[in-house]
């Protein structure tokens, strides 16, 4: 059973946060919105789709949701922008704007919801007609290298984590499990596309660190481990990587991406 953690914004910016900000960057030049527009990002985590929008898509206003206190917190400290504003919502009460937002956004969380369908028709609701609605997430079976190599080294060690396995547990992060949601949320003009950015990390410890600080479904696997079967999965990943005589490790990371119009 899944004990997933999303609570502590300085520990997920180490892990996934840092890279999901270039693709954000390059999500939002994908959906090109119109400058001046209203925008409503769904799951806001620690403010990064949020912070992108501010920076690269000439927004009038951006809202931020999410069900963490500890994220929403996080990401009001550091986004000082007055165009941004955060809030605490679930699916059944998000904000709204007179008319409807002009881009409903939201970056690697979809996979994460009970009910996707639900979920996704909820944010068409906060749409004004013609607006665009957009996702990215995280492409677990193959594109997320650095999650790959995490979950091939665990399972080779203790085939319980399985089930644990984002790759397993979110056939929807594909192209047409994504296009068929959209497409059943009555979306026009649906499109799919993949998002591939490099993570280069330092060393190990850049690597390895970020993975003891519980945020998600590989971090939470592994800090719930005895320190010796934790010892042993650490050891396993690292003659797994392609570490530089330099002791970098350049990985990349894919995200698949998808927007619709609402009609």
């Amino acid at each position: 059973m899944s004990t997933d953690v999303w609570d502590d914004g300085s520990a997920y910016d180490p892990y996934v946060g840092r890279w999901s900000r270039p693709v954000a960057a390059a999500f939002l030049a994908w959906l090109a919105v119109p400058p001046r527009a209203t925008w409503l990002d769904f799951g806001c985590g620690t403010g990064a789709l949020s912070q992108a929008i501010l920076t690269h898509a000439t927004p009038q206003i951006v809202i931020g949701c999410d069900r963490s206190p500890g994220y929403v917190a996080y990401a009001k400290r550091h986004t000082p922008d007055p165009r941004a504003q955060f809030a605490l919502a679930e699916l059944s009460d998000l904000p709204r704007v007179d008319g409807g937002f002009d881009a409903v956004v939201s970056g690697l969380v979809l996979n994460f919801l009970p009910s996707p369908g639900d979920g996704l028709a909820a944010l068409v609701t906060r749409a004004r007609r013609g607006a665009t609605v957009g996702a990215y997430v995280w492409d677990y079976a193959a594109g997320m290298q650095m999650m790959r190599v995490f979950w091939d080294s665990a399972v080779e060690l203790d085939t319980a984590a399985q089930p644990l396995d984002e790759g397993a547990r979110f056939p929807l992060c594909a192209p047409q499990p994504l296009r068929t949601l959209f497409e059943a949320a009555g979306l026009a003009r649906v499109d799919v596309q993949p998002i591939d950015v490099p993570t280069v990390f330092g060393d190990f410890a850049d690597y390895w660190a970020p993975f003891l600080g519980g945020q998600g479904p590989a971090p939470g696997y592994a800090r719930r481990l005895p320190p010796e079967r934790r010892d042993l999965l650490r050891d396993t990943i690292r003659r797994r990587l392609p570490i530089a005589p330099d002791g970098t490790i350049a990985l990349a990371a894919r995200a698949w991406a998808v927007r619709g119009l609402v009609s």
